[in-house]
């Protein structure tokens, strides 16, 4: 099977990714009746519970897009813990978690990938991440595409770094070197009550785009130069559990946090489901850690 995954990696790298997921963008937001019948095949296929969405009634979806990015209600998912929670930031299941060792961060057995590469190349900002910790979140088609704070912070810096489109299943994960690092992605960094707090929504084929709640649509295009914007002079606040984000069909997110001590829950482990507003870490004050 591992050599079975290996060749399908090597051949989705020849792939024409951002042509295919052009291709994605436009047929996600195709709005015609001749799509009622594909949703509710995808419906029932992939088990969407649609009793949790605010607007259960498939017909009022006149897209794809519209179905993926369906808006949950808001009993569907309480939020969990007090402001020593970081909270999941997706209906996703978890791929890794733990320290970053000398600024590494792991991405599967014999991978990873600098914090500093995630970045963009920007020291300045991985420099508070060089010894702090991580956590990656797989979204699959099935899952809600709504991104969400996992922590209350200011937003203070947003990057947009073209690249790859690689798939980001987990078996091609396993396959393809640094991967986090090579695709597209869209990063927010935000000053919060630990630190700088950082979330890059990777993207990947088929990923037909990547938003958030204060810039609208980012990619596509998808552009060829690093975008940087600071938000010094801004006042955009986000509470934990708020949205901020979202993708178009399934992708990754990388999230961050500074060094600062950090006690991942017991049951979290690779494969792992969580929900957004679902706690996965506790923030541990620096005094108890030294009692």
């Amino acid at each position: 099977m591992a050599i079975l995954d290996a060749l399908l990696a090597q051949l989705l790298r020849l792939l024409p990714h951002h042509a295919i997921s052009r291709l994605a963008h436009r047929l996600a937001r195709w709005e015609s009746p001749r799509v009622q019948p594909l949703l509710r095949w995808f419906i029932r296929q992939y088990g969407l519970d649609m009793s949790e969405a605010v607007e259960p009634d498939p017909a009022a979806y006149p897209s794809f897009n519209a179905l993926f990015t369906r808006a949950l209600r808001a009993d569907a998912r309480p939020l969990e813990g007090d402001e020593k929670s970081i909270l999941s930031p997706a209906d996703s299941r978890v791929s890794a978690f733990g320290p970053i060792e000398h600024g590494q961060i792991f991405q599967a057995k014999g991978h990873s990938y600098t914090v500093t590469e995630l970045l963009g190349g920007f020291a300045d900002l991985a420099r508070p991440f060089a010894r702090g910790s991580f956590l990656t979140v797989y979204l699959s088609p099935r899952d809600y595409h709504r991104l969400h704070m996992p922590v209350s912070g200011r937003l203070t810096t947003m990057l947009h770094i073209p690249g790859r489109l690689f798939s980001v299943a987990p078996r091609i994960v396993a396959h393809t070197p640094r991967l986090y690092a090579r695709n597209e992605r869209v990063v927010a960094l935000f000053d919060t009550a630990i630190g700088p707090v950082a979330m890059a929504l990777i993207g990947a084929i088929n990923v037909g785009s990547i938003e958030t709640v204060w810039a609208g649509e980012i990619t596509p295009p998808s552009g060829r130069v690093i975008t940087r914007t600071d938000y010094g002079d801004q006042e955009i606040r986000l509470q934990r559990g708020a949205e901020m984000g979202r993708f178009n069909l399934g992708s990754s997110v990388v999230l961050l946090m500074p060094d600062h001590p950090v006690h991942f829950d017991a049951a979290l482990a690779p494969e792992t489901f969580v929900r957004f507003r679902q706690e996965i870490a506790r923030i541990v004050s620096e005094s108890a850690m030294r009692t």
